[in-house]
């Protein structure tokens, strides 16, 4: 048994989420999905045997070709393609192969829809490859450019992006935490600082990184990926969140889980800081396995 996470770029058309989670959760079992207007995103959790996710993610990867048209996307996260992200998950180190493997698999099915695929992170071709920001710094129109000048080629498919799809990003990886802390008294300034010093190429902690979000209205967000829960769980987050922009008169409001997370990263959550959504028997991956 695998996990996926697929990102899709839409999350403000209820229909259209619909849809296309119906077809990414045919045949797999749908354990999780998290639709952000203002981010224009939406996050599902996957479950299912190799063959069977397989298939799930390629249908998944047709829909949000067929539904979702790139040239007309606006949304607060940075991203590249209708299926932004598609990595596979393992659970357990003797998956972590199997996971491999069926990650370049997915790729090739998505490369075979005419969809520019780049691996990243485990699967990534070269170091310089390895995070996401390598290929989303400037956003569609800039990954445009650069394979059009030939500074970037795909792993897999086409030399250009597709005209409607994008591209998009795979990996294979063990369970990571998405988790974001809405800041209060923060501005675009402030949140920028916060998000660059708590990134680990800032300096900050280990595997962690960071991006400052404006969501307009309900403030600034700084939008994390944890890739080690374990050790650092999400309250060591908090506490280097909470220090970062205490001196620009700013703090933590509160807290949001995107997805499913490990039982150890919750380990010391400060009490106080709510978690709007957060339902211990959905979110917590032990209890779901």
């Amino acid at each position: 048994m695998l996990l996926s996470v697929p990102n899709f770029s839409e999350g403000r058309d209820a229909s259209r989420v619909k849809a296309v989670t119906a077809q990414f959760a045919s045949g797999a079992e749908l354990l999780d999905s998290h639709s952000d207007p203002v981010h224009n995103r939406t996050v599902l959790t996957l479950a299912a045997p190799v063959k069977r996710l397989g298939e799930a993610l390629s249908r998944g990867a047709g829909a949000c070709a067929v539904a979702i048209d790139m040239r007309r996307h606006e949304g607060a996260h940075p991203c590249i393609g209708a299926l932004d992200v598609c990595p596979v998950v393992w659970t357990g180190a003797d998956d972590r192969p199997v996971a491999r493997e069926e990650g370049h698999a997915i790729g090739e099915a998505i490369a075979g829809e005419g969809i520019p695929v780049f691996f990243y992170g485990e699967l990534a071709s070269a170091p310089e490859r390895a995070e996401r920001a390598y290929f989303r710094n400037g956003g569609l129109d800039a990954l445009t450019d650069r394979m059009a000048t030939g500074e970037l080629a795909p792993d897999l498919g086409p030399a250009r992006p597709h005209p409607t799809a994008g591209a998009t990003l795979v990996t294979a990886r063990p369970p990571i935490a998405a988790f974001n802390v809405l800041l209060e008294g923060a501005d675009r300034h402030t949140a920028r600082a916060v998000a660059a010093k708590l990134r680990e190429s800032g300096g900050g902690l280990s595997g962690v990184r960071a991006i400052a979000v404006d969501l307009g209205e309900a403030g600034m967000q700084i939008s994390t990926n944890v890739h080690d829960p374990v050790s650092v769980p999400l309250a060591a987050v908090v506490d280097r969140v909470r220090d970062l922009a205490s001196p620009h008169g700013a703090r933590p409001a509160s807290a949001e889980i995107v997805g499913l997370v490990p039982r150890a990263a919750l380990e010391g959550f400060p009490p106080e800081l709510a978690i709007p959504g957060f339902d211990p028997d959905r979110h917590v991956l032990e209890r779901r396995r």
